[in-house]
């Protein structure tokens, strides 16, 4: 369990691993779709091998991955006695959404 602060310090060591797997999930695409100037299969499988380096070191903090395209990683807290998520998806600068545990993703509401 997190509270915001230690999730919001766990996304801030987080950033340059998830600023990796963006960059490298776009290098996998281009590589497995085929030509690239990027290199070939062995390119292809290195890529794919670091992706998953790098998403176990994701889930090795607690946080939880629940994306991959767009990433999104969650936190699991608790406010005011509810067990919730504290929620962070690819292109947010900070931490700033949760949501209830129970309630899954479409109750994502901005933190108080």
């Amino acid at each position: 369990m997190f509270t915001i602060a230690e999730a919001r310090a766990e996304l801030a060591r987080l950033r340059p691993v998830l600023d990796e797997v963006v960059a490298l999930r776009a290098d996998a695409a281009e590589l497995g779709a085929g030509e690239s100037s990027l290199g070939g299969l062995p390119e292809f499988k290195a890529a794919q091998a670091r992706l998953d380096e790098l998403l176990t070191q994701v889930q090795d903090t607690g946080a939880e991955l629940k994306g991959f395209a767009p990433l999104l990683v969650d936190f699991p807290g608790v406010l005011d006695g509810v067990p919730v998520l504290w929620c962070w998806l690819e292109g947010e600068q900070d931490l700033t959404w949760y949501y209830r545990a129970d309630l899954g993703f479409p109750a994502r509401r901005p933190l108080p």
